[in-house]
């Protein structure tokens, strides 16, 4: 009940609060532009991703004043100043702007700030303060990259937030099912608004947010002993992509932060899927090998060997699938 009451309370703020929200977007001028990276063509209201904050971290926060997460209450706080330390600096860049090195240091800052703080709350090595900085940093800006079509944010975070919270109950921890629980929570309630006919934007704030909240949930569950297989499997196809497309630019002498619309996801679009049918494609793989993660962890050798490899099968399936299905759509 407690779980349902802080799942449904991240819901229903998410999902009405824009409501209250977008006409204050609209006279700020919160606004975003296409350009050479988008997926659209017309100008859209942004940083809508606000409400999935508030969201997150009231659900989160509902999860300690009602005991629901009785144990490992400091880990629950320190997500939620991760969470919403990055939602500030996501809603900064959309409002104003930020420079790419000073967006990167603010970044790793941050990702420095939040694995201190669990690795000394967790009694762990500090040799892993610079690993989970680096984490957290590099995963904001992969979900950043990755919002690039309407819903694959908010399929995101419903998936891979479903993997997480079967994760924590796996590995023995009700924080992680909770935040897990909670971020898929308030990402879902987001789809009818980025969906719908009058689409709006999360915005940065709500990349920063989404990858803020998925990193630093990993990082906190690595270092309380969970499983890593649970961790790193979820993530692997927006892991995949991100990088992928990252080499091949910089193997062509392109400047890699450059705005572009070269990703997987993006290049399924223009072979003729829709935003939702190619955040679709990416959400069922990452269903697929979050799902892998999670029998691999407690298989025997053999059966280890063969869910991995079904894993990195559907991985690079995922990476083909713009010539795939531009080779149906041509014989169509």
């Amino acid at each position: 009940m407690l779980l349902a009451l802080c799942t449904g309370a991240a819901f229903l703020v998410s999902l009405l609060l824009p409501f209250l929200f977008i006409p204050f977007l609209r006279r700020l001028g919160v606004l975003d532009i296409p350009n050479e990276r988008s997926s659209h063509s017309k100008v859209i209201i942004r940083g809508v991703g606000v409400t999935i904050a508030a969201g997150v971290l009231l659900g989160l926060g509902l999860s300690l004043v009602t005991s629901l997460v009785a144990v490992d209450r400091s880990i629950v706080l320190i997500l939620m100043a991760v969470i919403a330390l990055a939602s500030l600096l996501g809603w900064i860049e959309d409002f104003r702007g930020l420079s790419v090195r000073v967006r990167a240091g603010l970044q790793l800052l941050l990702g420095l700030a939040g694995t201190t703080a669990l690795v000394w709350t967790m009694e762990q090595s500090y040799w892993w303060v610079p690993v989970g900085a680096l984490a957290i940093a590099a995963y904001i800006n992969v979900a950043n990259f990755m919002d690039g079509v309407n819903g694959i944010s908010g399929l995101h975070g419903i998936a891979v937030g479903i993997l997480y919270a079967v994760g924590g109950m796996l590995g023995d921890q009700l924080w992680m099912t909770v935040a897990g629980a909670v971020v898929a929570a308030a990402f879902a309630a987001f789809l009818p608004w980025n969906l719908g006919r009058g689409s709006v934007f999360m915005g940065d704030v709500g990349s920063y947010l989404l990858g803020a909240s998925i990193s630093g949930i990993a990082v906190a569950a690595f270092l309380a002993g969970v499983n890593v297989e649970y961790l790193l499997f979820p993530i692997l196809i927006y892991l995949a992509d991100t990088f992928s497309t990252l080499l091949r630019r910089m193997s062509r002498g392109e400047r890699w932060y450059a705005a572009h619309r070269q990703h997987v996801y993006q290049r399924l679009t223009d072979v003729g899927l829709s935003h939702l049918q190619s955040a679709s494609v990416v959400s069922a793989c990452t269903l697929l090998t979050g799902g892998a993660g999670l029998l691999v962890a407690g298989a025997g050798d053999v059966l280890k060997v063969g869910v991995t490899l079904f894993a990195m099968a559907v991985v690079v399936f995922y990476l083909l699938s713009p010539r795939i299905f531009g080779r149906r759509n041509v014989r169509v």
